[in-house]
């Protein structure tokens, strides 16, 4: 059975709460241990979840499709935005990040995953479609508002400023393991970028 599918494909007898309890919290293990996408295997996941190889196969179709549900369940929702002003909502937006960065086991998965994706092509589409474009249209979104409103100046490349915006915070949650993520870090990065980016 081939690990290309990235579509859970619903069958066979009702799900058991504690073998999906115990075959993510396998991969979840092992990710934040560092052992890559490539050493793992369904069967290998399976014998150290305490389950059946068919047990897993009837919830996932293949590695990518599990990988990417134990993706999703560390992955905190977009924030609620507040909508009072540009600034405060891209400070929302900035500190989830951070926030990510200091949940340790979330982090450390991710840095893992992050630095294998380009072997998993498939796995990284799915995950650019589904989680890095939500927040980019998320980030995009309050960014055009704030040109309607002139919080922000017109002209500039919207796409290029929202990386400039989330670049600086995700360099230190998921890149360099031990940076400083203290309080007020995201309203520093929100209020320095935005400085530049005022009308003039």
């Amino acid at each position: 059975m081939s690990d290309a599918g990235t579509d859970a494909v619903p069958r066979g007898r009702p799900r058991s709460a504690a073998a999906d309890s115990a075959i993510t919290e396998t991969v979840l293990r092992l990710l934040e241990e560092g052992v890559t996408i490539g050493e793992l295997s369904i069967e290998g996941i399976a014998r150290d979840a305490g389950v059946g190889k068919a047990t897993v196969y009837r919830r996932w179709p293949g590695k990518n499709a599990l990988l990417m549900d134990v993706l999703n369940s560390i992955d905190e929702p977009t924030p609620e935005l507040a909508g009072t002003s540009v600034r405060d909502d891209l400070v929302t937006m900035i500190d989830a990040i951070r926030r990510r960065g200091l949940a340790k086991r979330s982090s450390a998965v991710m840095r893992n995953i992050l630095l294998q994706f380009q072997q998993v092509p498939e796995l990284w589409k799915q995950y650019h479609d589904t989680v890095i474009v939500t927040r980019r249209d998320a980030m995009l979104a309050v960014l055009e508002r704030g040109v309607r409103t002139g919080e922000i100046r017109a002209g500039l490349d919207l796409e290029l400023l929202g990386d400039i915006f989330a670049g600086p915070m995700l360099s230190r949650a998921m890149m360099r393991p031990g940076a400083s993520l203290e309080d007020g870090l995201s309203e520093l990065i929100v209020d320095t970028v935005l400085e530049g980016a005022r009308p003039r």
